[in-house]
Protein backbone atom coordinates (compact mmCIF):
# COMPACT_ATOMS: atom_id res chain seq x y z
CA UNK A 1 0.00 0.00 0.00
CA UNK A 2 1.59 3.25 -1.10
CA UNK A 3 1.32 6.53 0.71
CA UNK A 4 -2.10 8.13 0.40
CA UNK A 5 -3.96 11.17 1.70
CA UNK A 6 -6.42 10.53 4.52
CA UNK A 7 -8.97 12.56 6.45
CA UNK A 8 -9.14 11.95 10.17
CA UNK A 9 -10.91 13.22 13.24
CA UNK A 10 -11.77 12.64 16.85
CA UNK A 11 -15.13 11.05 17.70
CA UNK A 12 -17.16 14.26 18.05
CA UNK A 13 -15.53 15.97 15.06
CA UNK A 14 -14.13 19.04 16.86
CA UNK A 15 -10.60 17.95 15.85
CA UNK A 16 -10.08 17.27 12.15
CA UNK A 17 -6.97 16.74 10.05
CA UNK A 18 -5.51 15.50 6.78
CA UNK A 19 -2.38 13.40 6.58
CA UNK A 20 -0.26 11.86 3.85
CA UNK A 21 0.63 8.45 5.24
CA UNK A 22 1.44 4.87 4.37
CA UNK A 23 -0.43 2.10 6.12
CA UNK A 24 2.13 -0.50 5.04
CA UNK A 25 3.80 -0.33 8.43
CA UNK A 26 1.53 0.24 11.38
CA UNK A 27 2.32 -0.62 14.97
CA UNK A 28 0.42 -1.68 18.04
CA UNK A 29 2.37 -0.78 21.18
CA UNK A 30 2.07 -2.48 24.56
CA UNK A 31 3.37 0.36 26.75
CA UNK A 32 1.19 1.30 29.72
CA UNK A 33 -0.48 4.12 27.77
CA UNK A 34 -0.96 2.60 24.31
CA UNK A 35 -2.24 -0.71 25.61
CA UNK A 36 -5.02 1.03 27.51
CA UNK A 37 -5.92 3.22 24.50
CA UNK A 38 -5.92 0.39 21.98
CA UNK A 39 -4.74 2.54 19.10
CA UNK A 40 -2.95 1.42 15.96
CA UNK A 41 -0.28 3.90 14.90
CA UNK A 42 1.37 5.07 11.71
CA UNK A 43 4.01 7.78 11.56
CA UNK A 44 4.31 10.66 9.12
CA UNK A 45 6.63 13.65 8.82
CA UNK A 46 5.04 16.70 10.46
CA UNK A 47 5.07 18.42 7.04
CA UNK A 48 2.65 15.73 5.75
CA UNK A 49 0.08 16.54 8.46
CA UNK A 50 -2.38 19.44 8.49
CA UNK A 51 -4.61 20.15 11.46
CA UNK A 52 -7.75 21.44 9.74
CA UNK A 53 -9.70 22.32 12.87
CA UNK A 54 -9.69 21.97 16.62
CA UNK A 55 -6.36 23.38 17.81
CA UNK A 56 -8.32 25.11 20.60
CA UNK A 57 -10.00 21.79 21.55
CA UNK A 58 -6.75 19.87 22.15
CA UNK A 59 -5.51 18.93 25.59
CA UNK A 60 -1.95 17.68 26.04
CA UNK A 61 -0.68 14.71 28.06
CA UNK A 62 2.97 13.71 28.46
CA UNK A 63 4.45 10.85 30.45
CA UNK A 64 7.65 8.81 30.94
CA UNK A 65 10.31 10.61 28.83
CA UNK A 66 8.00 13.62 28.20
CA UNK A 67 9.07 13.61 24.52
CA UNK A 68 5.72 12.79 22.90
CA UNK A 69 2.95 15.38 22.96
CA UNK A 70 -0.18 13.22 23.24
CA UNK A 71 -3.08 15.40 22.13
CA UNK A 72 -6.71 14.54 22.74
CA UNK A 73 -10.03 16.28 22.22
CA UNK A 74 -11.28 17.96 25.39
CA UNK A 75 -14.87 17.14 24.41
CA UNK A 76 -14.84 13.43 23.48
CA UNK A 77 -11.43 12.41 24.89
CA UNK A 78 -10.13 10.74 21.72
CA UNK A 79 -6.43 10.98 20.90
CA UNK A 80 -6.37 10.99 17.11
CA UNK A 81 -2.70 11.99 16.86
CA UNK A 82 0.43 12.87 18.82
CA UNK A 83 3.43 15.04 17.98
CA UNK A 84 7.05 14.12 18.53
CA UNK A 85 10.36 13.54 16.75
CA UNK A 86 11.87 10.66 14.85
CA UNK A 87 15.16 9.25 16.22
CA UNK A 88 17.08 11.60 13.87
CA UNK A 89 15.21 14.64 15.27
CA UNK A 90 12.83 15.12 12.33
CA UNK A 91 9.43 16.35 13.57
CA UNK A 92 6.76 13.68 13.11
CA UNK A 93 3.14 12.95 13.86
CA UNK A 94 1.94 9.60 15.21
CA UNK A 95 -1.55 9.09 13.82
CA UNK A 96 -4.13 6.78 15.36
CA UNK A 97 -5.17 4.78 12.28
CA UNK A 98 -8.51 4.00 13.95
CA UNK A 99 -9.37 7.71 13.49
CA UNK A 100 -8.89 7.72 9.69
CA UNK A 101 -11.93 7.72 7.41
CA UNK A 102 -12.28 4.74 5.08
CA UNK A 103 -9.70 2.57 6.84
CA UNK A 104 -10.65 -0.86 8.16
CA UNK A 105 -8.19 -1.59 11.01
CA UNK A 106 -8.85 -5.36 10.87
CA UNK A 107 -7.40 -5.42 7.33
CA UNK A 108 -4.04 -4.00 8.45
CA UNK A 109 -1.03 -6.12 9.26
CA UNK A 110 0.06 -4.29 12.39
CA UNK A 111 3.42 -5.03 14.01
CA UNK A 112 3.62 -5.39 17.77
CA UNK A 113 6.08 -2.92 19.34
CA UNK A 114 7.36 -3.74 22.83
CA UNK A 115 7.11 -0.32 24.45
CA UNK A 116 6.59 -1.90 27.86
CA UNK A 117 10.26 -2.95 28.01
CA UNK A 118 11.65 0.49 27.15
Amino acid sequence: MASARYQGSCHCGRVGFTVEASLDRTITCNCSYCQRRGSILTFSPAMAFTLEKGEDALTEYRFHTQKIQHLFCETCGIESFARGSMPDGTPMVAVNVRCLEGVEPAELDSTMFDGRSR
